[in-house]
């Protein structure tokens, strides 16, 4: 029987970060997928700032950011009758808006940019492999069984079409949407599949004509009446600037996709961009349906499960590979630290009561997003009549004399997609709330008096926030607080006027005042620490996750009494 700690099932966001995740700790693990090779198509692409920075802790950001397209050209989110065709408005998304730019500047030291999925797919994979990730394509999950000491996982080699059994500590499922290790664990799930039926067809054609004055990764279509099918509105997706792109088109779930032919393909593409004689190559179509529905909870027992497998949304505010990557990097750590015996089992509980009520959370927000484009289509006068032609007599009419009325609902609908296209506070707000985060009275959570926090962040070290991030002087330059936590370890950020717990394999402590190895020469550690009521004499604690685990107005003079309550040693 083959033996490993942990048996990872699927190959994509969530299994091939939980892969690079566990290899850089030294946990060993192997990785089954079905498939063949990775992910052909780009699906999942906008790169946040939490992800980012997750993957600067595992070593591959610069690879990602060496191929990814950058913030300045995503931004120009464009709505449009087709890209050849009339603008109705744009709205500047993913932190290109100047007053924006200067929060997301302020609030981390990664930036957004855009990933396809086929490009993000082989950079965790091969990082993973690097560090000793065994990876098995071509192997299906069959089943598992769990008993007092492990799970045996069934697997088949689809290549050799034999069945053998893998001996594990633990199982991990990001088998996605459809998730068969999520049905035989028996997660609870909440909510309804098959909400809506969408479209995906990957093409190649030069469109710099019609987007380069307007550089985005989206331009929305609306299109009443179009004889293509569908529901009037698409999108065309940028998957490489500029010459290829991916285009998505609603069709009704009750009658199921159309023939995807590639004269029906072509037809859209061209209907969509606006140019009936458009040179375009079809590299690849697929049909798919918008799904509203979240996993109440992410284990039973040594199985857990992540990414799609527990929350299964729409894309929009490019939520899903993100979350999915953050759930893995959630528990990547603390399977390490029960496997090397640094924590009790009941650590990994905490995996579940911190990431699903984020993934509700997104699922809820990704959906709501789609509603919010009723607004739109309520500005420009499409939502009161199903005759076609009266819709577009409808939207001719913003641009007469006396339409003010109108043009003015239409620039406040589509400014509203804020909540879609750069929604900071739902990418980097979230709170843990668990046995693994020490709760205090220190300050409250400033969040709760913030006008919007889905549109607004809030830096703070409130207990299971992340650590805000900071730029300190080390010895080898300027370096932020979130890269100086993680790695595996806890992270004692303590003043110079207090107690200073001795570093260990465990735990990193930083001093950071005048004359120590890292200083705060713009002061900015200080104050946010002095507005929270935590002087010289305290500290901040944050997990290998960065996220705030305990903070101290006087630092403890034993850390053991605190590690006790965080891992149950």
């Amino acid at each position: 029987m083959v033996t490993t700690d942990v048996v990872v099932v699927g190959s994509g966001p969530a299994g091939a970060s939980m892969a690079l995740a566990l290899a850089r700790l030294g946990v060993d693990h192997i990785v089954v997928t079905r498939y063949e090779t990775l992910a052909a198509e780009p699906r999942a692409h906008i790169t946040n700032q939490r992800t980012m920075e997750v993957l600067r802790d595992l070593g591959v950001a610069a690879q990602v950011e060496a191929l990814a397209t950058p913030q300045d050209l995503i931004g120009t989110t464009t709505f449009c009758t087709a890209l050849a065709g009339e603008e109705l408005g744009r709205v500047r998304s993913w932190g290109t808006d100047p007053r924006s730019r200067a929060a997301h500047r302020l609030a981390s030291p990664a930036g957004i940019c855009d990933m396809p999925q086929s490009l993000m797919e082989p950079i965790l994979v091969q990082g993973a492999q690097a560090a000793g990730s065994r990876i098995r394509f071509s192997t299906e999950y069959l089943s598992h069984a769990v008993d007092d000491d492990g799970v045996t996982v069934r697997v088949r080699d689809r290549l050799r079409d034999d069945e053998y059994e893998i001996r594990a500590k633990y199982l991990y499922g990001a088998d996605g949407g459809r998730s068969r290790v999520a049905e035989d664990a028996g997660l609870p799930m909440r909510g309804e599949m098959g909400v809506a039926g969408s479209l995906n067809i990957v093409f190649r054609a030069d469109l710099s004509p019609w987007v380069a004055h307007r550089p985005s990764v989206l331009y929305w279509v609306l299109q009443p009446g179009s004889d293509i099918g569908g529901i009037g509105m698409g999108v065309v997706r940028m998957v490489r600037p500029w010459n290829e792109w991916l285009t998505i088109w609603g069709y009704d779930v009750a009658d199921g996709p159309p023939d995807l032919s590639e004269e029906f393909t072509t037809g859209l593409v061209r209907q969509l961009v606006g140019v009936d004689d458009l040179e375009v190559e079809i590299v690849g179509s697929s049909a798919w349906t918008v799904n509203h529905m979240a996993a109440e909870h992410y284990g039973s027992g040594r199985v857990f499960c992540g990414g799609d497998a527990v929350h299964r949304h729409p894309p929009s505010n490019g939520l899903g590979s993100n979350t999915s990557i953050q759930d893995s990097f959630n528990l990547a750590w603390k399977l390490a630290w029960v496997l090397r015996g640094w924590a009790d089992s009941t650590l990994l509980d905490t995996y579940s009561a911190e990431r699903a009520p984020i993934g509700r959370q997104v699922v809820d927000r990704a959906n709501q997003s789609i509603g919010e484009t009723g607004r739109i289509f309520d500005a420009l006068g499409l939502s009161d009549t199903t005759d076609a032609s009266v819709m577009r007599e409808n939207m001719a009419r913003r641009r007469e004399p006396g339409a003010e009325k109108q043009r003015r609902a239409l620039r406040e609908a589509i400014a509203f997609k804020a909540y879609e296209f750069d929604a900071h506070g739902v990418e980097l707000n979230q709170r843990y709330v668990s046995s693994a985060v020490v709760p205090d009275s220190v300050a409250p959570d400033p969040l709760a008096t913030v006008e919007d926090p889905e549109l607004t962040y809030v830096a703070t070290t409130t207990p299971g926030a992340r650590v805000p991030h900071v730029w300190l002087a080390g010895p080898d330059g300027d370096v932020s607080t979130i890269d100086l936590a993680g790695h595996g370890r806890f992270t004692l950020f303590a003043g110079p006027g207090g107690t200073v717990w001795p570093s260990s394999e465990q735990l990193r402590v930083i001093v950071v005042g005048p004359g120590q190895e890292v200083e705060d020469p713009y002061g900015d550690w200080a104050r946010l620490l002095e507005t929270e009521g935590i002087g010289d004499a305290g500290g901040v604690l944050v997990r290998p996750d960065h996220h705030v685990a305990a903070r101290f107005t006087t630092v403890p003079d034993d850390p053991a009494e605190v590690f006790a309550a965080l891992t149950g040693r």
